[in-house]
């Protein structure tokens, strides 16, 4: 095993920090058009996935019900995966699914682990 340098906690919060943002992005684009993109019309399928994304992606970033909000993202993201490119192609490199299939599994390796370092979880924690 590998000697652990002591910084892999702030390493994760990095990740989840910036997975968070970068979803959040997504998000936006739906709901708000905003970064190019197109407002969905409002209770359509893409309209509830940016839903998702924009909340999902501002828990994540905070780490605030980390856990659960990463599960969440993570299906959605496997739901995007299999309903928008799987039809297209078996292999993400194929059918452009590759950014969906990322996202669901480190939204899923985020679940499994929390918060971490540097989340509104484990300040409430500390205090509970």
């Amino acid at each position: 095993m590998a000697a652990r340098s002591g910084l892999e906690g702030y390493a994760y919060a990095a990740m989840r920090i910036v997975t968070g943002l970068l979803f959040l992005f997504h998000g936006l684009q739906k709901v708000l058009g905003m970064y190019g993109g197109q407002v969905q019309a409002v209770g359509s399928l893409p309209w509830v996935a940016g839903v998702i994304e924009v909340t999902g992606g501002i828990l994540v970033m905070v780490g605030l019900f980390t856990a659960l909000t990463a599960f969440i993202c993570s299906g959605e993201m496997a739901a995007a995966y299999f309903m928008a490119h799987f039809p297209k192609a078996f292999w993400p490199i194929e059918n452009q699914g590759e950014l969906a299939a990322l996202y669901c599994f480190v939204f899923l390796y985020i679940a499994s682990r929390g918060g971490g370092p540097l989340s509104v979880d484990k300040a409430v924690r500390k205090k509970g």
